[in-house]
């Protein structure tokens, strides 16, 4: 029923409203950081530190805080390792997970639910548990301050296995069995007629996964000592150690463009990212 004649002219009730409401107030608070973040990169220290805000730059300085952040700090270098560092975890990640997921979702052996609380158990466990073995056998093997020590304690990813095996269980066994019958070996089953049936699966994990290593300063502040190797967080940190309060436009201009490869890589997935969490969200 529509209490308001304005309502009625829009077609939407009261309860739609205040959803619409509620929705408008999240979006706000989401993006209004990464507005302030845009805005403080393009004008000058003495406004960013004034009383009083204004939604727009009463003097733009944008080319120079972005010139002074990139000649101030290796940010081109930062965003290569987060990209190596990401591609590199994910790439192993799809290559152990879906093998795993995919026996647990078709294949009957004895442990097979065992295995699968296990993987449960596991989603429970945060990085700091393990974090101390791992640092030390890293140590051990002099494998500290490099790319591998950076991605090794996330090859094996158990949010994976267990998204995965919600979507191949959902396969039809028929055509698995069909296949099958026709001579081909199960790798070939997983990646030529499972795999691509999942791609929205695989790709709503890739945004979660991209994006919780891209943003990592945890585990990199550990085990890396090297300037050259820092991720965008650590390199961040690095160059807010150096010019935190002296140009603080410049340190905004720095979280842009270490933030913009992020940025763009969810708008060209998100079809795909909300695809993919629909169909596993229903399964």
């Amino acid at each position: 029923m529509l209490a308001h004649p304005l309502l009625q002219r829009l077609g939407i009730t009261p309860r739609e409203m205040v959803l619409h409401a509620i929705l408008l107030t999240g979006v706000f608070v989401t993006l209004f950081p990464f507005y302030w973040m845009i805005l403080t990169s393009v004008r000058p220290a003495q406004e960013v530190f004034s009383a009083g805000f204004t939604w727009l730059p009463q003097a733009f300085v944008g080319l120079d805080n972005f010139a002074a952040a990139l000649a101030q700090a290796p940010l081109l270098r930062f965003m290569l390792n987060g990209v190596i560092i990401c591609s590199g975890i994910l790439v192993v990640q799809l290559l152990t997970a879906i093998p795993c997921a995919y026996a647990l979702a078709k294949f009957e052996f004895r442990g097979r639910e065992l295995l699968f609380a296990m993987t449960l158990f596991a989603l429970c466990v945060p990085i700091q548990v393990p974090a101390l073995p791992l640092y030390v056998t890293l140590a051990y093997t002099g494998t500290l301050d490099s790319y591998f020590a950076l991605m090794v304690p996330f090859f094996l990813s158990v949010f994976a296995i267990f998204l995965f095996r919600q979507v191949f269980k959902s396969f039809p066994d028929e055509i698995i069995q069909a296949a099958r019958l026709d001579g081909l070996s199960e790798m070939a089953i997983l990646w030529q007629i499972v795999v691509p049936s999942a791609g929205p699966a695989i790709a709503a994990f890739a945004v979660f996964s991209v994006t919780a290593h891209w943003n990592d300063l945890y585990w990199p502040l550990i085990v890396v000592t090297s300037k050259e190797l820092a991720p965008p967080p650590l390199g961040m940190m690095y160059f807010a150690d150096n010019e935190t309060g002296a140009n603080f436009g410049a340190l905004m201009a720095a979280a842009t463009l270490l933030t913009a490869p992020l940025m763009i890589a969810f708008l060209f997935a998100q079809r795909h990212f909300i695809r993919g969490v629909t169909m596993t969200g229903v399964k």
